[in-house]
């Protein structure tokens, strides 16, 4: 948790200088009755009273249509956040406790295990993985899975002749819309998509 503390302090810090120096820049638009300017400061004002009292960005109540004002501003803040724990193999798992009011997204996995079965690949790595006593899902799997999760992200294969290639895409995209992520026309042009 301590970990934990400090990082969001520093991303927090990092933040409140971000939306400060956007507050400052944007005095002359609003001295000039800007609407689009006045509204901004007041939800540039909320954020900065959210890092001020110790919470992340994410943690203002703000609408959707606010949410997207602070877009540009790339708060580090306001990203999804998904925490690694490094766990040595057979010790106990991780008490994840109570954060900023609720149990945070994550994952645990032995890091020095994964690194050393990174160049297997099928009956061999199942082989190690019983022999150092981790068997179940790869660590790393863990991660890519849990942070499409997070992101909203899907996968989806495409398979021709030559090759199969697997493509990213957000979850409950149209079949027409998973083609853009090969091809804008492929959305455009759409026909059909076979199943298998």
């Amino acid at each position: 948790i301590s970990d934990i503390e400090v990082i969001n302090l520093e991303l927090m810090m990092a933040d409140l200088q971000t939306v400060t120096k956007r507050l400052s820049t944007i005095e002359k638009e609003v001295r000039r009755a800007d609407k689009e300017a006045i509204v901004l400061k007041s939800v540039l004002e909320k954020v900065v009273s959210m890092l001020e009292s110790g919470k992340l960005a994410q943690d203002a109540s703000l609408s959707k249509e606010e949410k997207e004002m602070l877009r540009d501003l790339h708060l580090l803040t306001m990203k999804p956040i998904l925490y690694a724990f490094n766990r040595k193999a057979g010790a106990q798992n991780v008490q994840v406790p109570q954060f900023r009011g609720s149990t945070p997204k994550y994952v645990e996995f032995d890091a020095k295990i994964e690194d050393e079965l990174k160049d297997f690949e099928g009956e061999e790595k199942i082989m190690f993985r019983k022999e150092l006593d981790v068997e179940g899902s790869d660590g790393i799997d863990l991660l890519i899975r849990a942070s499409y999760e997070l992101l909203g992200l899907i996968t989806f294969f495409t398979t021709g002749e030559k090759e199969t290639r697997a493509w990213t895409i957000r979850e409950g995209s149209s079949a027409p819309q998973a083609g853009a992520a090969i091809h804008g026309d492929f959305e455009d042009k759409f026909i059909r998509a076979d199943i298998i």
